[in-house]
């Protein structure tokens, strides 16, 4: 969905043309993962993270435009609404000092996107959603003027025959509303852990995602209040999966099971059972998959494979993990970034897979029980009884450092990331408990609680040092 479009107005043949080409591209992906044509590299990490721009009163400010020509930054670009933009990392080989290194990049261009937005009368916040955030604010005259929203609204609508987007959460309050365009997915920000992994066991990291998806969304939430309510712990996971529901299967998602053998079946189900959304004739050569990747760049499962190609065309393989909330400061980033990759290589490279010793309707509804109740939730675990989520994470925690640590990390920087874990899980305070905790303390003034956070996030502690 990076991808710019010419335009957002489509006719039956561009579907037809569009289809045709994604049945042939299908095809000859699935002959590379016969042949073996991916990349054998080693593992390579990156990031994103969608932010906000608020004004001097902590409200959201539509300056999007103004900002990225300011920043002119290849690492800062466009997002759905013109109050939130996405940072990225360049990506980096997983050895030595590469968190560390991905840390220092982040910290520069939080500190460059800041001090621009100060020039403009404004701020970034990193935030799941945020707080001062109000329905009236998500309108068309808010979207960033990029073709590809434009259609991808337009189409959302078609499949749902034009009727309104329905909003119905129920936590610890609840909240229920009807929208006329799909501005409500702009409202939902997050961290976006990249992974490029070998061919022959993405199988394994794709399932280890989904696996350590209800670990992660727990320990990362950051999400508690939507429009003035307090929801789930991490409300982002249900605004998402309903802003941009159509008819038919659902197009952000958990997924419907674990991979087996490769990753081919998931493009295939690409393919087979989702509408296509935006039907562009992209010029690329089909050699590098242009409307594969787009298609499956309108399918938001939370985990969600990727297809990429270095600078001489060569394919790769990626997971990317979309669970995690904006983070509530870069140190806090990282250490979610450092979590992720531990986990993920320590469970993709057991003997006895573990997603073989749990079924997927439980890693499916632990990652909901997660999001839902926070760092209060129990879930199941392969080979152990049902316990609360923070005990699972802090036993967890020495298999995460022994996966860095398979990755050739520098032990200090194990030991410097995955202690902010630590740290988090012992005094049982991510953003989510911090936001409940401030408004417990000092009532319900979002615009006030936006400020407060704003300032505890740039001091550039984390979370778990923030006090209220």
């Amino acid at each position: 969905m990076g991808q710019e479009i010419d335009s957002h107005r489509f006719s039956p043949g561009d579907f037809e043309r569009f289809r045709q080409r994604l049945h042939e591209e299908t095809r000859q992906l699935e002959e590379w993962f016969r042949e073996g044509r991916f990349v054998e590299e080693p593992p390579v990490g990156g990031l994103e993270v969608e932010a906000w721009l608020v004004g001097e009163d902590h409200r959201p400010a539509a300056v999007n435009d103004a900002f990225l020509e300011r920043m002119a930054s290849p690492l800062v670009v466009p997002e759905l609404s013109r109050f939130n933009v996405e940072v990225n990392s360049s990506p980096v080989r997983l050895a030595g000092r590469a968190l560390r290194a991905m840390e220092d990049e982040l910290g520069r261009t939080y500190a460059r996107c800041e001090a621009v937005a100060r020039d403009l009368g404004a701020h970034v916040v990193w935030v799941g959603i945020l707080p001062s955030l109000l329905d009236a604010d998500l309108t068309l005259a808010n979207m960033s003027r990029l073709k590809r929203y434009r259609a991808l609204n337009e189409q959302v609508l078609r499949l749902r025959d034009g009727r309104p987007i329905e909003l119905h959460i129920e936590g610890h309050e609840a909240l229920q509303i009807e929208h006329h365009d799909v501005m409500l997915e702009s409202a939902a920000t997050s961290l976006q852990i990249h992974l490029q992994v070998s061919p022959a066991s993405a199988h394994r990291y794709y399932n280890a995602a989904k696996l350590a998806a209800a670990p992660m969304v727990a320990v990362c939430a950051n999400s508690p209040f939507l429009f003035g309510r307090d929801l789930w712990a991490e409300t982002r996971i249900p605004l998402f999966e309903q802003s941009v529901a159509v008819a038919g299967p659902a197009r952000v998602t958990f997924g419907d099971g674990y991979a087996q053998g490769n990753l081919a079946a998931c493009f295939r189900r690409n393919l087979e059972q989702f509408d296509v959304l935006l039907p562009e004739s992209l010029a690329e050569s089909a050699a590098l998959l242009p409307h594969v990747r787009l298609h499956n760049g309108t399918i938001w499962r939370w985990n969600r494979p990727l297809i990429g190609f270095d600078a001489a065309g060569r394919p790769h393989l990626r997971i990317e993990h979309r669970v995690a909330a904006a983070p509530t400061s870069v140190m806090d980033a990282m250490a979610n970034v450092a979590l992720f990759f531990g986990l993920a290589h320590h469970l993709a490279g057991l003997d006895v897979p573990p997603e073989s010793l749990m079924g997927f309707p439980a890693a499916r509804d632990n990652f909901y029980a997660a999001a839902r109740h926070g760092l209060e939730a129990e879930i199941a675990w392969p080979g152990r009884a049902r316990a609360p989520v923070r005990r699972v994470l802090q036993d967890l925690l020495p298999a995460a450092a022994d996966g860095l640590a398979g990755f050739g990390i520098a032990g200090e920087d194990v030991h410097r990331y995955l202690g902010v874990i630590a740290d988090r899980l012992e005094r049982g305070q991510n953003g989510s408990v911090w936001q409940r905790a401030y408004v417990a303390a000092r009532g319900r003034d979002m615009q006030a609680l936006t400020g407060a956070y704003r300032e505890r996030q740039q001091s550039g502690l984390p979370v778990h040092l923030w006090d209220v």
